[in-house]
């Protein structure tokens, strides 16, 4: 059985957050910053309320009749509750033999182009481990993209004003990152566990390593352009904002109406059509979140059964990169035009290039990532090579002028043309005088 090490990540990093978080805003009190420590509590307390929610509702906590886990869940304690079962259950297993277990089947990646099915029984012990294993990672992509992601950009924020990083702040944005990218990181393990269900999928260590870099270069960059910006054009923040969060909210919504499918009933049998609605929403919720700051590697899909698209869509992602990269570049743009006295020691063009290449270094990573390293990567119908190929052909094609024939030329033609109609009687003449003589 395996050991639940991403549980304990969770955990920890729920903890740390919280901790720091609330010693952070009082000193905030102290200081006498009476809107940081309100915000701060604010991005601290929000994704706590939602985790708690998700477990208690989606992952029926709250129907197991167990009123202390309820009174732990009312004090925000949901996720150590998780912790504490799943490590009880795992140091338990194996002890007493298990009367009931289930059959599942699972493709081996393919060998020599041939696949084989393999069986794998699984019993009651590891099936609540796999259950408790997606609640939390459920939990830490909520805490990382509506509570921690905000929460780093306000505190970032803070000490461009200020012109100072203290001690506690820095720990704080440094936990805050960790769980942004750790929340993306499982993001992208959910995704392919999803898209490749029928599938024994092992994610390599190395595979972790470039989804880390990857993850932490493109979240990084980003936060720091959104706080640039937001630093000299604090009016036009609030528009930027909205109207990426808007167009990611609206937009798996836009395709299921142009599906012209049915309102989708199956989710889940308990709720009703209005907390389907409720659901639905809060998943778009949390999609526009994550799409704010990363690429989100689970592209909602409403009219489908399992809410999720299962085909690799090169063509999304191509242009959400593209587009992201405009974006960055153009808010840095407006920042180095309007940059106050506050930056009078920074080397904007230098500072500048180095977000653009960092980046772009995000980027490398993911390709690198889908090239070699993806744990399904035998199975795809087309490569990240072959993609850039493509792309570097039509490029070439593009910026290859194709030679128009001019005015001198089609004359030129014409008159060749000519002298061959000329060419042809002529001949035709001396053969018949020939054959006369």
């Amino acid at each position: 059985m395996k050991f639940p090490g991403s549980v304990l990540v969770s955990a920890a990093l729920f903890v740390a957050e919280t901790v720091t978080a609330l010693f952070l805003s009082s000193t905030y009190s102290s200081a006498g910053d009476r809107i940081w420590q309100e915000l701060t509590l604010f991005y601290c307390l929000l994704p706590c309320v939602l985790v708690q929610m998700s477990l208690l509702f989606i992952h029926r906590d709250f129907d197991r009749d167990r009123p202390l886990v309820l009174l732990l869940h009312l004090l925000q304690l949901g996720p150590l509750v998780r912790c504490v079962e799943v490590f009880y259950i795992y140091f338990k297993a194996g002890k007493v033999e298990e009367p009931y277990v289930s059959i599942t089947k699972k493709k081996q990646m393919p060998k020599e182009g041939c696949s084989v099915e393999v069986e794998k029984e699984v019993g009651q012990a590891e099936g609540k481990l796999f259950t408790h294993r997606a609640a939390l990672s459920r939990a830490s992509v909520i805490q990382a993209f509506l509570g921690s992601a905000p929460q780093l950009t306000l505190q970032l924020y803070i000490s461009v004003l200020e012109q100072e990083i203290t001690v506690p702040r820095c720990i704080f944005m440094t936990i805050c990152l960790l769980s942004i990218v750790y929340g993306a990181m499982r993001c992208n393990i959910l995704a392919i566990k999803i898209k490749y269900d029928d599938y024994d999928i092992r994610v390599k260590p190395v595979a972790y390593l470039c989804i880390f870099l990857w993850r932490s270069f493109e979240i990084a960059t980003r936060v720091i352009v959104l706080v640039l910006f937001s630093s000299v054009l604090k009016i036009w923040t609030l528009p930027v904002v909205l109207l990426n969060f808007l167009f990611f909210f609206f937009y798996p919504w836009i395709l299921f109406w142009q599906s012209k499918s049915p309102f989708p009933e199956n989710i889940e049998k308990a709720l009703s059509r209005v907390g389907t609605a409720i659901v639905l929403c809060f998943l778009t919720f949390l999609y526009a979140g994550i799409n704010m700051f990363c690429w989100s590697a689970v592209q909602l899909k409403i009219n489908d059964p399992d809410l999720i698209n299962k085909s690799q869509n090169w063509y999304r992602m191509a242009v959400y990169y593209i587009l992201r990269l405009i974006e960055n570049a153009c808010l840095l743009l407006l920042w180095y035009i309007f940059k106050t006295d506050i930056y009078v020691y920074v080397c904007a063009p230098l500072l500048v290039l180095q977000l653009l290449i960092g980046y772009c270094i995000g980027v490398l990573f993911m390709l690198i990532f889908y090239q070699f390293f993806h744990p399904c990567k035998k199975i795809f119908t087309s490569s990240v090579s072959d993609g850039l190929l493509s792309c570097f052909k039509f490029l070439c094609y593009l910026c290859i002028p194709s030679q128009s024939p001019t005015k001198m030329d089609k004359c030129s033609a014409k008159l060749s043309e000519s002298s061959e109609n000329t060419e042809i009687p002529t001949s035709k003449a001396t053969d018949s005088h020939d054959g006369n003589v």
